[in-house]
């Protein structure tokens, strides 16, 4: 478990760096003077070198080595992403944003790999290490701005010690892990593509349907509540909605592992998805910043995310010998299409509102429920020989 709560943690590391960009975008933006095409450009090149590039360095990270890879894409990524406060050009911090983002792209295909062979059950490893993350996203904005007010702006970059330091531990306290072993004369593949076309595949397509869901409430809500609620854009109810979405959503992650023994995959992942679509219907309808509001939001956020780390172990057991790929592709790939994808909605929102936008977001979780139970009923007996 020791190991388990180590790469949950470095998870957790990870994804607090590779999405600090956020919330520094009002001083970065005062600073250089950029407009919004410029600020989209960055969150565009964050997403596509940490998200929509992990399948591709997963066959890398099987043969080099998951322990290797994953420690020093940590080190690496932390480290740069570190100065996104204090970057002296436009161009270096387009810089850092990519080369940091490509460290994150490297890192979760090898700890989502490390994290099934732990020692611990497969669920509840998988769990914890999913849940790291959003935890990790959660927190870092609040102790990013802690540092600011108290020390300034120039200390941030300090804080990549953390991710130094966790990396180092990584290195010298998980074993060494076994790698994918090359046939003589076999061509070196970054990438499967056999991956999209099987089980997996499909697999990921059910991910991005969901990834879907998740991206139209945190990104659509924020307006939601300010354009169409009439709320400040700097209003306590945006914040709380978004952190308590956040923090249901981890604890979503860590439900899954301990319950799927005793309730059984299908269920929980279909079950899941099929139950979070009338709680996010009702934060639409339900008036915000009471109760019953906020008990939507955080029951909404943990059925969204329940089904990740069950997703993540179905693909990884259906690709024994390319378990990183398949890692990379449940995880960033998913959530990287997934916002390509969500550039769309913009439109949408202008030519249907707001709150009819965000309905049709929500509802792509039903395909997604569909397409997930179609994989895991008709591959039922190769997951069960995986575990």
């Amino acid at each position: 478990m020791q190991l388990t709560l180590l790469i949950a943690f470095a998870h957790a590391t990870n994804d607090a760096f590779t999405n600090v960009l956020p919330v520094f975008l009002p001083t970065i933006q005062a600073r250089f003077g950029l407009g919004e095409a410029v600020m989209a450009v960055m969150v565009a090149v964050i997403s596509l070198s940490s998200n929509v590039l992990q399948p591709f360095f997963g066959g890398f990270v099987d043969r080099w080595g998951r322990r290797k890879t994953a420690s020093l894409a940590l080190i690496v990524g932390s480290t740069l992403m570190g100065f996104v406060s204090v970057a002296p050009s436009v161009w270096s911090l387009f810089f850092i944003l990519a080369v940091g983002g490509l460290g994150s792209a490297v890192f979760h295909p090898g700890a989502a790999a490390m994290a099934r062979s732990t020692g611990a059950r497969k669920s509840v490893s998988m769990s914890l290490f999913a849940a790291g993350g959003s935890f990790g996203t959660a927190v870092m904005p609040v102790a990013i701005l802690a540092v600011v007010r108290s020390f300034g702006t120039q200390y941030v970059p300090l804080i990549s010690l953390v991710g130094v330091a966790i990396g180092i531990a990584m290195l010298v306290l998980i074993p060494r892990q076994q790698t994918t072993t090359v046939v003589p004369g076999q061509r070196l593949k970054p990438f499967d593509l056999s991956l999209l076309a099987g089980p997996v595949g499909v697999l990921a397509g059910a991910g991005i349907l969901r990834a879907m869901a998740f991206i139209s409430f945190t990104n659509g809500m924020p307006l939601y509540l300010s354009l169409t609620r009439g709320f400040a854009p700097d209003a306590q109810a945006i914040g709380l909605t978004l952190s308590l979405y956040s923090i249901s959503s981890a604890a979503g992650s860590i439900l899954a592992g301990f319950t799927e023994q005793r309730v059984g995959r299908v269920p929980l992942v279909v079950g899941s998805m099929l139950l979070a679509l009338p709680c996010l219907g009702a934060t639409l309808l339900l008036e915000p910043a009471g109760l019953p509001y906020y008990g939507a939001v955080m029951l909404a956020g943990l059925l969204t995310n329940l089904s990740i780390p069950l997703l993540v172990l179905s693909a990884q057991d259906l690709a024994p010998n390319a378990v990183a790929a398949a890692s990379g592709l449940l995880m960033g790939f998913t959530w990287g299409v997934a916002g390509v994808i969500y550039i769309g909605f913009g439109w949408l929102q202008e030519a249907l509102g707001i709150q009819p936008a965000l309905a049709i977001g929500f509802s792509f979780l039903v395909p997604a429920a569909l397409l997930a139970m179609f994989v895991l009923r008709r591959h039922a007996a190769a997951i069960e020989a995986a575990r």
